[in-house]
């Protein structure tokens, strides 16, 4: 059974000093092998995935550039899991969800529904307020997860001023894209979905009726596979 803890944001400046400090010193101290001080900042996406990808996942001969779009065959991530004692950040907007509450609750419960059947630690993190949506994001590195799952439109641009300054954490968007992902950051989504923030809006194909239980479960799924199979960086297209 999987355990979900709630965390507030605490004040933005004892925060921000806090994390500042803590990038600062991982990137001083980092050796080629991605360590801070000889202790790992996160986790090797792959190296205790369980499980292999089924054929049609990618192309192994024709390996995805960065920012490129995949697009997986149905099921191809059906053997894969995430390892032993693997943790993640529910972040969201709660409250703050600009209008999308239904759609951001959906995706919620999908995390906590995958995260129940894999014994997957949730920690939620939410903003105290609506002007807190990057102290949330600061807040959610903080917690050094395996994984930050963000949902909810609110959440895509403060995801996006955050994520190149803490490429030791790994963020999965989903249901929504970064519009210049850095390669820690992987969107899984779908025709009906797609926001990608910075005043770009919704895409023309949005479709809030397509944000169902079962697609994003898929969707949720095959983004993490592609995260513990090195993919990272990449837009998982799941219809």
């Amino acid at each position: 059974m999987n355990r979900i803890r709630s965390r507030t944001p605490v004040l933005a400046g004892v925060l921000a000093v806090t994390v500042a400090g803590a990038l600062l010193l991982t990137a001083c101290s980092s050796g080629p092998s991605g360590e801070a001080g000889g202790v790992p900042t996160t986790r090797s996406p792959s190296s205790d995935a369980a499980g292999t990808l089924g054929a049609g996942f990618v192309d192994p001969s024709s390996p995805p550039s960065p920012e490129a779009t995949i697009s997986p065959a149905p099921g191809s991530w059906d053997g894969t899991h995430p390892p032993a004692d693997y943790d993640v950040v529910l972040l969201s907007p709660g409250e703050y969800g600009a209008g999308d509450d239904a759609q951001t609750a959906t995706l919620a419960s999908a995390v906590r529904s995958w995260a129940t059947a894999e014994g997957v630690t949730v920690t939620d993190v939410q903003p105290a307020s609506a002007d807190g949506m990057t102290d949330a994001v600061l807040q959610a590195v903080a917690d050094r997860a395996d994984l930050v799952i963000s949902v909810g439109n609110a959440m895509v641009d403060p995801v996006a001023a955050i994520s190149p300054s803490a490429l030791h954490q790994q963020f999965l968007v989903l249901g929504a894209e970064i519009a210049e992902p850095t390669s820690n950051v992987t969107a899984a989504d779908w025709t009906g979905a797609g926001f990608r923030g910075e005043g770009l809006g919704a895409s023309s194909h949005h479709d809030p009726s397509t944000f169902t239980p079962e697609r994003a479960g898929r969707a949720l799924r095959a983004g993490v596979a592609a995260l513990q199979h090195d993919l990272n960086g990449t837009v998982v297209w799941v219809d």
